[in-house]
């Protein structure tokens, strides 16, 4: 079934031209048009020159957004011991240990952003990948959220630490901030994504890296950008 685009989301897609703009430019457009009442997130797409089937063509990542992402995430730490009184004192909202494995077992809870594990939970965290996999809540070691050091690991999150992973088609999909956010915090965030993404490079991935890109708020429609430069820096 596919319903007809609102009157107010095809007057936001009049204003918006059918070129590659600059970031700068489009970042001002996508907060021009908006025309939602609630604060939407702005998100950048990029569409990459590789094959995620291929291990050595995996491109993810995470980044610190300088701004934030305007909402603060509820973290949920999985650990023993001091690691616990570490987590509770670096302000985790959920904390605890075989317990929290279990109730997210048994009630399917998933009422958090982003998990933590120390290196010692993993065996019973391991359990949990068919909740938190299709979530993209799994702890892992390469995102920095399996770790002994649990502490920066919460700052980092509720600092506005952004995880980006190419999917099966080869795009990758992330928040960049709110549409109310300044316009200079905006923009300087979704470079900072970007930056990510392009130093993330397979050194197996041939050709144009960054294929096309678009920014958009959550009910807007997408503003292409120009990728050129983004390609340089990966030449």
């Amino acid at each position: 079934m596919s319903h007809k685009p609102g009157k107010k989301y095809e007057a936001a897609a009049k204003q918006v031209e059918r070129k590659a703009y600059q970031l700068a430019e489009a970042v001002t457009l996508v907060q021009k048009i908006k025309f939602t009442k609630f604060d939407e997130t702005v998100e950048v797409h990029m569409r990459l020159g590789v094959d995620p089937k291929h291990a050595d063509q995996m491109v993810r990542g995470t980044v610190v957004l300088p701004n934030g992402l305007g909402k603060s995430k509820k973290v949920l730490v999985i650990a023993s011991g001091d690691k616990l009184r570490e987590a509770e004192e670096a302000g985790a909202d959920f904390f605890g240990g075989e317990e929290m494995v279990t109730r997210i077992q048994t009630e399917n809870w998933t009422d958090y952003d982003a998990v933590i594990a120390t290196p010692d939970m993993m065996r019973s965290v391991g359990r949990l990948g068919k909740v938190l996999g299709p979530r993209g809540l799994m702890p892992n070691p390469k995102t920095g959220t399996v770790t002994t050091d649990v502490r920066n690991a919460i700052q980092e999150i509720k600092a506005g630490k952004v995880e980006f992973r190419v999917d099966k088609t080869g795009v990758i999909h992330a928040p960049v901030g709110k549409v109310s956010f300044a316009n200079d915090k905006l923009l300087e965030n979704a470079n900072s994504l970007i930056q990510a993404v392009v130093r993330a490079k397979p050194s197996a991935a041939k050709g144009k890296y960054v294929k096309s890109a678009t920014i958009c708020s959550t009910m807007g429609p997408g503003v292409h950008l120009d990728v050129t430069s983004f390609n340089q820096k990966t030449a």
